[in-house]
């Protein structure tokens, strides 16, 4: 798949490659941790993301202030930014999260992040839309191998049943679409405004718009200290850490390298989900998962 290119140097490109992989690998923790905070504390999907989303805006928005603050005022007395900005908030901020936590909380934080990955399939689309073409030869084989993938982790390999919620597939479609449009909504506010910038815009308008219907003070979970240790790290390193370093990666690396990248995600969320939670692969969930990640290398 063709993309605009931009000038890059060697330095710019392997800051890029790093600053994108650890995004991807703190976004897979964070799932499981998510799923930790969901299982064992009882914490909704709309609580955590309201708080995180809140947390985090305030984070990028301070490190705005700090650093960047032209930029930041720029960003806000510039109205004709305000349409894609809010865009940018509920699509690739509020769905992204509340899709991702839904689809985590019906499966679990392994599979929900693979489906995550069919998010190249929605850009696909766009880009043969945009180029008036028909998928080409690789493109077509990548399809037809997530589409593969994908039935096999939902049936298990029993195709006369579901072994995976239908809710919680169609919130990883959800989840899917909205990640597709963080490759083309923000980079141009990114590259004019600045990642710190943009992110808290995005994330405290976010969180904003789910602050009435969740209420995060009246419907708190009960935490210990490991508790607010989890809920702690899924706003720092998982939400402002994660979104940072990949969107910082994606200017530097471009849309395709990064998302190619981003299979960090899902291999990171698979082997957390194992180690500390009870979740369980069967062989046919494995070989979806690699059949959907090899789509990610042939789609391009």
């Amino acid at each position: 798949m063709a993309e605009k290119t931009f000038e890059r140097t060697p330095k710019d490109l392997i800051i890029g490659i790093a600053m994108t992989l650890c995004g991807g690998v703190l976004w897979g923790v964070n799932a499981t941790v998510s799923k930790i905070l969901m299982g064992t504390y009882h914490a909704s999907p709309l609580w955590i993301a309201c708080v995180r989303e809140l947390a985090a805006g305030v984070l990028f928005l301070t490190c705005s202030a700090i650093m960047t603050p032209k930029l930041l005022t720029g960003a806000l007395r510039d109205r004709k930014s305000y349409p894609r900005l809010l865009a940018t908030a509920i699509i690739c901020v509020l769905l992204v999260q509340v899709a991702y936590l839904e689809s985590i909380n019906w499966t679990n934080s392994g599979t929900a992040t693979v489906l995550q990955s069919l998010n190249l399939l929605f850009v696909l689309g766009v880009v043969c839309l945009r180029g008036r073409r028909l998928p080409g030869v690789r493109e077509g084989i990548g399809v037809a191998l997530a589409f593969a993938g994908t039935v096999l982790i939902a049936t298990g390999g029993d195709f006369t049943t579901l072994k995976l919620p239908l809710v919680g597939l169609i919130w990883g479609a959800i989840n899917a679409a909205s990640t597709a449009a963080m490759v083309f909504l923000p980079v141009k506010l990114i590259e004019r405004w600045g990642n710190f910038t943009v992110n808290g815009i995005a994330f405290l308008i976010s969180g904003l718009v789910l602050l009435p219907f969740v209420r995060p003070w009246a419907t708190a979970p009960q935490l210990d200290w490991l508790g607010v240790g989890l809920m702690t790290f899924t706003v720092i390193g998982g939400t402002f850490g994660a979104f940072w370093l990949y969107m910082a990666g994606v200017v530097r690396v471009g849309s395709m390298r990064a998302t190619m990248l981003g299979t960090s995600e899902p291999v990171m969320a698979t082997i957390s989900a194992v180690a500390w939670t009870d979740a369980v692969f069967e062989p046919t969930d494995l070989v979806g998962f690699v059949m959907i990640l090899i789509m990610v290398f042939l789609v391009r």
